[in-house]
């Protein structure tokens, strides 16, 4: 019979506050089949003096066989676990939003047709896909302009329309999933549409620029690139289908 394997953990657990990592970590600890030693440190006072006793600078801090393995992170890196670089571009935001755009699409066909796969479900793809992208730049308006600003044709030449884009996109997602003034709903997706392919292709393909996407919001990590002109070339195709309908 091998041995148990012992942890030791030191995390922070006040009535004011109790340390997310150190939960992170006490899990991991667990779900890695350890026996943990789970010490609180309850005051600040307490906190401060466990750090200055063990030279660090923040808890939670994991111990395995005395040997002082430090934070979450660091035990995810001890165990060969995956650790998320903050500032490592990535499509997965924009790609949630595709997935679960395509999800309410089918579930909304369902209710509706019971049939999860109609033409109706394709436009309500396309179209929750604007509606949840416009949500996530109305965050922070003020941060989305001013990414947007670096590849965006028109918005560089009159700065308000990276204001305007959320809630134009939003609109055009909205009446469209609708089904309403498509006569004003179709034009603006593929004005949108269409500015934003033009000005993704020009900066990407054109003048070769690495820069983030802003279709997410303006404090995200998505790159500039296929997905972003997929994006705007989607809204392109929404509108000239919506207009060519013949109950348009």
């Amino acid at each position: 019979m091998s041995p148990k394997k012992t942890a030791t953990l030191y995390r922070m657990v006040m009535p004011e506050h109790v340390c997310p990592y150190g939960l992170k970590a006490l899990h991991l600890l667990k779900s890695k089949g350890y026996v943990v030693e789970d010490h609180w440190l309850r005051t600040r006072a307490e906190t401060d003096a466990f750090k200055a006793e063990h030279g660090v600078k923040t808890t939670p801090q994991a111990f395995i066989d005395g040997q002082r393995i430090g934070g979450y992170d660091d035990l995810r890196k001890h165990f060969g676990d995956k650790v998320r670089d903050p500032k490592t571009l990535t499509y997965t935001p924009v790609l949630a939003v595709f997935a679960v755009a395509a999800l309410m699409a089918l579930a909304a066909s369902q209710a509706a047709f019971h049939a999860p796969l109609t033409v109706q479900t394709a436009e309500w793809f396309v179209a929750f896909s604007m509606s949840l992208l416009a949500m996530l730049k109305l965050r922070d308006v003020e941060t989305f302009s001013t990414m947007f600003l670096n590849y965006d044709l028109l918005a560089r030449r009159w700065v308000p329309y990276g204001y305007i884009y959320p809630f134009a996109e939003l609109a055009a997602g909205v009446l469209m999933a609708a089904g309403v003034l498509t006569w004003f709903a179709a034009p603006l997706g593929l004005f949108i549409g269409g500015i934003g392919a033009v000005s993704v292709f020009k900066a990407v393909y054109v003048d070769k620029r690495d820069l983030k996407c802003a279709c997410v919001g303006g404090d995200s990590n998505v790159p500039l690139g296929f997905v972003s002109l997929t994006e705007n070339l989607f809204m392109v195709a929404m509108g000239l289908w919506m207009l060519a309908r013949p109950h348009a």
